[in-house]
């Protein structure tokens, strides 16, 4: 059997393949997994359980709530926030564990359950599959005064916002920002922080009705934002996802800031601040080369992780990193949060844009990005792609032809059975040319049969 757990927590079709059922035995599998690592202290243990607006969030909250409680841990229900802030406020309420009920960018149909450690961060690999394994098993069950008691916790909001307005280095006085919260987690938060922060804010695809996260907005549909940004003459535009544990960003001539260029502004940025510890940059394989120029010019090194953000931050936790990040967006700052947080990586962006009176635009531009083209290619087993002789042929074949002035990435992706070919090239045609020759091999080799 697959593993349930993928790079970021367990994700399927809602009530067909993450059921109430799964969601229920997965959370008491949890708190038995946890409280026999000793993260449980000696009081009743406490849990932190938030949503994104998603219809289905709505059932799956009542079962993981239902199993938490069931299994004797007292519940702080706290509604619709983004993941960072569950994150954010395990750590900061002393919880031993958080579950955040999101899918993040994936279509609404989908949901997902993420499980927080004590401290906010994410389970190790060893938890999570101690976790899948307990599933269903016998256990003898509380009763009486010894079950966990329920209630619901409105401040989270307000605690969240606070913090995040606390950790902005300058003022957004004078700017002009426009706010894609996609229908989801961060509607109402997003757009708060950066108003108290003094900007002048313009929202859209802020009304959550649990029907339309994610649809053609948000940061995999950044083109509705541009065009907002250019009707509204804004400064910048900033995307979110599902659960906002992502940024993009827009220039005020419309053009997309992806993470690589969002990470080189920030990592400049804590440079001359001090902040920025052994001046190093984490970033994944998945990141433009251009950025490891930038930062080479500018005395930075760059650590290279696998693709997920978890990797990430697994690697600053290890060598006492202050900043990391993908080029999708996740941006890690580990002084303030112990996950992505799109709505922290709003602030600090903006802050940069307002201390140095230059726009978004000029301060991107230090990261000068090679051609890159990335095709995913659905349909396909995923779990060959490192071993297919054709495949494996074609690779060497397309960096033959590169040679140094490009490369290739085949990397089967951790929450969606596809496959994902990267290639960058000298010129955006040759890119193309080889990521199209490529993504064809991948699915005539290794497609399903049917």
């Amino acid at each position: 059997m697959a593993s349930l757990f993928g790079t970021d927590g367990v994700r399927g079709l809602a009530n067909v393949e993450l059921t109430a059922e799964l969601a229920l035995d997965l959370s008491v599998a949890a708190a038995h997994v946890l409280g026999e690592a000793g993260v449980f202290g000696p009081d009743r243990p406490l849990a932190v359980v938030g949503r994104d607006p998603r219809a289905s969030g709505e059932f799956l909250e009542a079962a993981v709530v239902a199993g938490l409680a069931s299994a004797g841990l007292d519940v702080l229900r706290v509604g619709v926030l983004p993941t960072p802030a569950i994150a954010f406020l395990t750590g900061r309420l002393q919880a031993e564990l958080g579950v955040m009920i999101s899918a993040s960018h994936n279509p609404m149909p989908d949901n997902g359950i993420k499980f927080f450690a004590k401290g906010g961060h994410k389970l190790e690999d060893a938890l999570e599959d101690a976790i899948e394994a307990r599933l269903r098993e016998p256990w003898k069950r509380p009763t009486g005064a010894a079950v966990g008691r329920v209630r619901d916790y409105p401040e989270g909001l307000e605690t969240y916002v606070t913090h995040v307005v606390g950790s902005a280095p300058y003022r957004l006085d004078g700017l002009k920002v426009v706010i894609d919260c996609a229908h989801g987690a961060a509607f109402d938060a997003s757009p708060e922080v950066i108003r108290r922060l003094g900007a002048d804010v313009v929202t859209v695809c802020a009304e959550p009705d649990g029907l339309n996260i994610n649809d053609g907005c948000g940061s995999t549909h950044i083109e509705s934002l541009a065009q907002a940004v250019l009707d509204h003459g804004a400064d910048a535009g900033i995307a979110h996802d599902g659960d906002a544990d992502r940024c993009l960003a827009v220039d005020s001539k419309g053009e997309v800031i992806d993470g690589d260029r969002i990470l080189a502004v920030l990592a400049l940025a804590m440079q001359e601040q001090g902040t920025l510890r052994h001046d190093t940059l984490v970033a994944t394989v998945m990141s433009n080369e251009g950025l490891r120029l930038a930062m080479r010019s500018a005395g930075i090194t760059v650590i290279d992780t696998a693709v997920g953000d978890r990797y990430v931050l697994e690697s600053m936790k290890a060598n006492g990193y202050a900043l990391g990040g993908e080029q999708s967006g996740h941006v890690i700052m580990l002084d303030y949060c112990t996950t992505g947080d799109g709505v922290l990586t709003a602030a600090h962006l903006l802050a940069q844009v307002s201390h140095t009176g230059r726009s978004l635009a000029e301060l991107a531009s230090v990261v000068e990005k090679l051609p890159q083209v990335l095709i995913n290619v659905p349909g396909v087993d995923k779990s060959r792609v490192a071993t297919d002789e054709s495949v494996r042929n074609a690779v060497a074949a397309a960096e033959a032809e590169l040679g140094d002035t490009g490369r290739v990435l085949l990397r089967p992706s951790g929450t969606e059975p596809l496959v994902r070919v990267m290639v960058e090239a000298a010129t955006s045609e040759q890119a193309e040319s080889v990521a199209n020759g490529l993504a064809a091999v991948v699915e005539g080799a290794l497609a399903l049969r049917r």
